[in-house]
């Protein structure tokens, strides 16, 4: 293992390359996880919303209220017991919706019928960019497209999320693998089995008189907002339904944003306060700064969701949007602990000229698609697509063409030093020309030993459940979970 007692992946960073690429990184990481958490905040509140009639900025600031009281008192025994709970009353609720759709509910019930309605449905309001117009082929050009964004938006939340990496710090190396494989295998039940059968329930019953929206079809507003779920919720079972997607919502958010308030914290904590503000800080310390960054955060997400909704920009927007502006970096940190060629120069210039490449190809590509540059002409498939492609591309060559023009090799013993118990200080030496050397370093050896178990309390997480709302050609919610063993200590 490269790097088997740091906190966050941004240790690796400051020890391999130093304060200015440290520093860049943080702003990716942040920049991920308020992406994210807006997100979550913007589909949330719409369906809370839509069901409730809630205020939808009170949503948006409850939603967090109630995950940071979750986090700061739950404890991490509590967190791992609410979490499996979660999980079981979550997959009860998916089998619910499915054997309704499929096999009981008198308005489908079964899966010829739901083809014949589709069928139907293909005839009235066509999908353009599909073979005749049909929900039910394979032949989809923005589905195409929709997955190439969706592939690149996802490998930068892998990568830059701190909650992603917050697994395998809280896991043994023997149990990570088997439990990001079995995670990732149980995942596919959400787009596979929840997705697909409320959004081509909502689609097959639009013009059913329990649909919400009935006679009129779903806005394209409404399906970015992410409400064709609770919509096909609604019409296939009533006031039942609407209740049974509350529960999937708030376990959802629950989680979801419990792993980025962790994770946030974990990076202000570690990364900031201790590396640059007090590098002697004491566990109690360090606890309390952890409470009050996930209250800093908990707020800031609210804000930046009431922001984009004033705005007009909605969850479907940042979906599309995220990718471009985070995938430069996602290379440069996978290169980061995996190859020993990557230098400063090949990190910092693949990141930052990612991130320049992206957000010019999507507003050049809107412009000359569109004619206008606006919050609609930026949102669409083929801007979104470029600026994705190109951040990603963007960084995977100008990381690897600037570290091979100057090339160094790194020695790994460096970041497996990170916190390690035999190694004083992180500056002590320097193993390669990339290494920065710094005073103030992060090591948990500078805390007593009876007291490093307490750290982990409060920044390791284990399970993140995902869930992100339709796009806007798909209704979708994502669910992923690990349940990765905690190390002993």
């Amino acid at each position: 293992m490269n790097a088997p007692n740091c906190h966050t992946y941004l240790e690796i960073i400051y020890t391999r390359y130093g304060v200015l690429t440290h520093w860049v990184f943080i702003f990716f990481a942040l920049l991920t996880n308020v992406l994210v958490g807006s997100q979550l905040l913007l589909g949330g509140s719409a369906v809370v919303t839509s069901l409730t009639g809630m205020n939808v900025y009170a949503a948006i600031f409850l939603i967090p209220l109630g995950v940071c009281v979750y986090v700061v008192l739950g404890g991490l025994r509590a967190t791992f017991l609410c979490d499996y709970s979660h999980t079981l009353i979550l997959m009860v609720i998916i089998l619910y919706f499915m054997f309704a759709a499929y096999a009981t509910n008198e308005r489908i019930g079964s899966p010829s019928e739901m083809y014949h309605l589709l069928k139907a449905a293909a005839l009235k309001r066509p999908v353009a960019g599909n073979q005749d117009g049909s929900y039910v082929t394979l032949k989809s050009n923005f589905a195409l497209v929709f997955g190439v964004i969706q592939l690149c938006s996802g490998s930068g939340t892998v990568f830059l999320d701190q909650a992603y990496w917050q697994r395998a710090v809280a896991s043994r190396p023997s149990t990570a693998v088997r439990a990001y494989i079995l995670g990732g295998l149980a995942w596919f039940a959400i787009p596979f089995g929840f997705a697909t059968t409320l959004g081509l329930a909502a689609v097959a019953l639009t013009d059913s008189p329990s649909f919400p929206t009935f006679p009129n079809p779903m806005t394209q507003t409404e399906v970015t907002a992410g409400l064709s779920a609770p919509f096909a919720a609604t019409a296939l079972l009533g006031k039942g339904g609407a209740f049974a997607l509350l529960i999937v919502l708030f376990m959802a958010v629950t989680s979801c944003a419990s792993a980025e308030l962790i994770a946030v914290s974990s990076i202000l904590t570690f990364d900031i306060y201790k590396s640059y503000i007090k590098p002697s800080a004491t566990p109690e310390q360090l606890i309390f700064i952890a409470h009050m960054m996930i209250c800093v955060f908990g707020l800031s997400m609210a804000i930046f969701a009431c922001i984009w909704n004033v705005v007009g920009i909605d969850l479907g927007w940042l979906f599309l949007v995220m990718g471009l502006l985070i995938g430069g970096a996602v290379f440069p940190v996978a290169f980061a602990i995996t190859w020993k060629g990557q230098t400063r120069a090949g990190a910092l210039a693949g990141a930052i000229t990612g991130l320049c490449a992206g957000v010019l190809a999507w507003l050049v590509t809107a412009h000359q698609y569109y004619g206008s540059l606006s919050v609609t002409t930026t949102g669409m498939e083929y801007p979104t697509l470029a600026g994705n492609i190109a951040a990603i591309m963007t960084g995977l060559i100008v990381s690897i063409c600037v570290s091979l023009a100057k090339p160094e090799s790194f020695d790994w013993a460096g970041t497996r030093a990170i916190n390690a118990a035999s190694s004083p200080t992180m500056s002590s030496g320097p193993s390669s020309p990339s290494v920065e050397k710094k005073n103030s370093t992060v090591s948990n050896s500078d805390l007593p030993t009876n007291s490093t178990a307490t750290i982990p309390k409060i920044f390791l997480a284990s399970t993140t459940y995902r869930m992100s709302f339709p796009s806007s050609r798909k209704a979708s919610f994502q669910l992923s979970q690990h349940h990765p063993r905690h190390k002993p200590m």
